[in-house]
């Protein structure tokens, strides 16, 4: 029997060994990495932040990028609006204007915006969430083109390669399980651009068909689990990207983990792939499950991950399409029904945990999230396996569905070398060391796919601890580990820190020379950026600067910052970045492989 509570270190030595140089760069909390490999050596500077003043509020959501206009335009959900960016310097973003969508409808949010061909297409939700959203297409000077119906809470929108259609993910939560509440059906808008936005038309794709088929689909593994829902109500589209030729569509379905492959031209779903599960009990697959031990503790337990995948993006290599997904987690608790349990509250079966009493113990796994449809695989009433919410992970799959790579437990192992103090912190409260640690961790939600050289990029986004993992991904069977960078300030009230700062230049660096307590210092007190959401990629030859930026849009701090991606002299080295900003202070320490031991700054 294992003892998991033997716990005399916590590293991953594959991903990174140490941290062998300390460079200072800007007084907010970053961290970049880049682990000895192959792959392009890439600097990310922070070069220009645009700040609402609006914390926790989803003020920055989604971005999308005009290179005509050299305009950003940025979803703002706490006055349901896009705020149009001026971005032509990328370190002095400046607002152009807004567009109050609420006077062409009675919206109850903005969740999407997507630029091709001198327009961007807005989706907006339904005052009442369960009635049909709307599609608003605007020119990038912000006048409205024409608009149109779609189906419940369109969620995400994106414009095939060349322009001419436009699909939106209609992920059509239900009102609740209640008697009498309504469940809409989640469907797939294909819109049809080819003869002018003012002559549009409009195909839906739903899941009817797969009505008849919902026990092949459970036996397959996808997650039909609504009470009393049809498969065409109980799959939820969340996400969606396009193949290069414009042909086919993946669409993740979240609470279901799985993904729905659409043939574009016939507005037909072709199939339905479970996505399975991954094995926390393997090697280099390790969770820290417990927010009650007030430590780190990652390690292999009896607990399979659900990847049900947030944000998709994909790439082509010789000629096929993998799919990069971000796999957040998601569970349903509403009115009539409520999935989540904890593993210490549960029976688990004698027989398939001998050592249950451990497991349900504060200092493993007792505390985390699972969920209460699945796992009893007798029927017996108790728990003969554990399903947990999210792979805390991203992982490339090919144009089927199938699993290539996975990240395996990188991110928590990164982020606790990088951040031992803050690991796995929520993000809207600084003192919150390990409180993700029951419920998905770091909870990877979005992710985009960019070219610098000839390398094909990954950006994941950690919404709880905050900032954003790299990867080269130019071969999708062996990713590599760039980096790690966050732009969040650890020290201080988030809150304080955001509320009441408007406009580009938030953060200022003062150097020690220009200080006048000769030491540097931070000019203007922020929050820095805490819960990205989108990420949008701004190749070079787009970019407004000549240099290929990415565009992080942060929900919790409403902020939007701007990224320069720079080559650094001596590509494959091992390169560390780690700054604190506190009391006008910088703290830097350099450290090597991490353990409990060493695991504390200062």
């Amino acid at each position: 029997m294992k003892n998991y509570q033997d716990k005399s270190k916590y590293t991953n030595t594959n991903v990174l060994e140490k941290i062998i140089e300390v460079t200072v760069q800007s007084s907010m909390a970053i961290a970049i990495m880049s682990a000895p490999s192959t792959a392009i050596g890439l600097n990310f500077t922070p070069v220009g932040t645009y700040a609402t003043g609006v914390f926790d509020d989803s003020a920055s959501r989604i971005t999308a990028f005009d290179p005509n206009s050299e305009r950003l335009f940025v979803v703002n959900d706490n006055t349901v609006a896009i705020d149009v960016l001026d971005i032509s310097n990328p370190n002095t973003p400046n607002l152009d204007f807004s567009i109050n969508l609420g006077q062409f409808g009675n919206f109850g949010g903005v969740n999407s915006v997507a630029y091709s061909n001198s327009v961007f297409a807005v989706a907006v939700e339904n005052d009442t969430i369960t009635n049909p959203g709307e599609v608003l297409f605007f020119d990038n000077d912000g006048n409205l083109i024409n608009q149109i119906t779609v189906g419940a809470l369109p969620d995400m929108l994106t414009f095939t390669p060349d322009g001419t259609k436009l699909l939106v993910a209609n992920e059509a939560e239900p009102e609740g399980y209640l008697e009498g509440d309504i469940d809409p059906e989640g469907s797939v808008s294909i819109i049809d651009l080819s003869n002018g936005i003012e002559n549009i038309t409009h195909n839906v794709a739903g899941f009817q068909a797969f009505n008849a088929q919902v026990d092949e689909l459970r036996a397959e593994g996808v997650r039909i689990f609504g009470p009393g829902a049809t498969v065409a109500q109980d799959l939820e589209p969340e996400a969606l990207t396009i193949s290069e030729d414009g042909k086919t569509a993946w669409v993740t379905l979240q609470e279901n983990n799985a993904i729905g492959i659409l043939d574009i031209e016939t507005a037909t779903f072709t199939d339905i792939v479970a996505l399975g599960f991954k094995d926390h009990s393997l090697p280099g697959n390790g969770i820290d499950g417990s927010n009650q031990d007030d430590r780190i503790n990652i390690d292999n337990y009896p607990v399979f991950g659900i990847y049900q995948p947030d944000e998709i993006a994909s790439y082509t290599v010789e000629g096929k399409t993998y799919l990069v997904t971000a796999n957040e987690g998601d569970s349903r608790d509403y009115d009539g029904f409520n999935e989540e349990t904890k593993v210490a509250d549960e029976i688990l079966d004698p027989n398939a945990f001998p050592d249950a009493e451990i497991l349900q113990q504060d200092e493993t796994i007792g505390p985390l999230e699972i969920t209460n449809t699945l796992g009893d695989t007798d029927g017996d009433g108790d728990f003969d396996e554990l399903y947990a919410f999210g792979g805390r992970s991203f992982s490339i799959w090919d144009e089927e569905g199938a699993l290539v790579f996975d990240s395996g437990d990188d991110f928590e192992q990164i982020t606790a070398q990088l951040f031992p103090e803050f690991f796995n912190s929520n993000n809207d409260e600084n003192d919150s060391f390990d409180n993700r640690s029951d419920n998905k961790g770091p909870e990877p939600e979005g992710v985009t796919i960019g070219m610098v050289g000839n390398s094909t990029l990954a950006f994941i986004g950690l919404e709880r601890i905050g900032g954003f993992m790299t990867y080269d991904v130019s071969n999708p069977w062996a990713p590599k580990f760039i980096s790690y960078t966050n732009n969040r300030n650890f020290f201080g009230d988030p809150e304080a820190g955001t509320a009441g700062l408007l406009g580009p230049e938030v953060f200022t660096f003062i150097s020690a020379e220009d200080s006048p307590i000769g030491e540097p210092e931070v000019g203007t007190a922020g929050a820095g950026d805490l819960g990205p959401e989108g990420l949008t990629f701004i190749s070079a030859e787009d970019s407004p600067n000549g240099i290929a930026l990415l565009v992080v849009a942060n929900e919790v701090s409403g902020t939007t910052t701007i990224y320069e991606i720079n080559s650094v002299p001596e590509p494959g080295t091992i390169f560390g970045l780690l700054v604190f900003g506190a009391g006008g202070k910088l703290l830097l320490k350099r450290k090597n492989k991490t353990t409990e031991e060493n695991a504390a700054f200062l």
